[in-house]
């Protein structure tokens, strides 16, 4: 039976992932997670690879007390008020526009200079806006066991490269494709399973580094191919029909 074996947030969207025991989910998602994201100096949000200095990037938020503290690979240590909202900002996420704030504090100037280029912090207006299409994603350690194998690894590659809300353990590979369209109740959160995520070229980067390291489009492509839509399927969508919590350990359920 499929168990949870590791769940996946961070308050600051593409910087590096926290793993707590439990997590709470509404409809929107996981609460805290992806709150914030950086932007360009042109308000616009981080495409590609783009991405790639600010997964080595620590971020830690205190919501009762509103205090950020980002930590930089160099040491650099950037905290203060969550709450020091700026300019109002619309940022394109995929077709659809997310109401945001630019949140003020020293964070803007210490990762620009880190990154090389003009970014700002961004806060989402309404909770959930920064999820990427839907509000949770699933894995299944088999199928990043398989995609590894396929890829001619010894050893797994760390699923931390999909970034994916819930993994799991117990599971055949890729099984998680075959629960479209089903409810599934994991701890005391029931999910409606839905479509298969399209990857980009944040997979191939190692989570801890942000270098590129494996050739996961390459591999999914060449074993899995690719969707009428031309994307390239791995792990699945889910949404929330039931809020509550999730903890590691519990089993996933599948519902008639």
């Amino acid at each position: 039976m499929p168990i949870v074996a590791r769940l996946n947030v961070t308050p600051v969207k593409s910087t590096r992932l926290h793993h707590p025991d439990q997590i709470r989910l509404e409809a929107y998602g996981a609460v805290g997670n992806r709150e914030f994201f950086f932007v360009d100096g042109d308000g616009k949000r981080f495409p590609g690879l783009s991405k790639e200095p600010l997964l080595p990037v620590v971020a830690d938020h205190d919501p009762a007390s509103e205090h950020l503290t980002i930590r930089l690979p160099d040491g650099t240590v950037a905290q203060g008020s969550s709450a020091a909202l700026g300019d109002a900002l619309t940022v394109d996420f995929y077709g659809r526009p997310a109401e945001t704030h630019i949140v003020e504090g020293p964070w803007n100037e210490a990762v620009s200079r880190y990154v090389g280029t003009e970014v700002r912090l961004a806060r989402a207006d309404r909770p959930g806006d920064g999820n990427d299409e839907r509000p949770v994603t699933i894995v299944s350690l088999a199928s990043v066991e398989e995609l590894s194998r396929r890829g001619g690894r010894d050893e797994p590659v760390d699923a931390r490269r999909f970034r994916m809300t819930i993994e799991l353990d117990g599971c055949a590979p890729h099984e998680e494709d075959t629960w479209a369209g089903r409810r599934a109740r994991i701890g005391e959160a029931l999910l409606l399973v839905e479509d298969p995520v399209p990857r980009c070229v944040v997979t191939t980067l190692d989570p801890d580094t942000g270098v590129r390291d494996f050739p996961t489009l390459k591999v999914i492509k060449d074993y899995r191919g690719v969707t009428p839509d031309g994307e390239l399927p791995f792990g699945v969508y889910a949404s929330v029909v039931e809020p509550g919590t999730v903890r590691v350990g519990d089993r996933l359920e599948l519902l008639p």
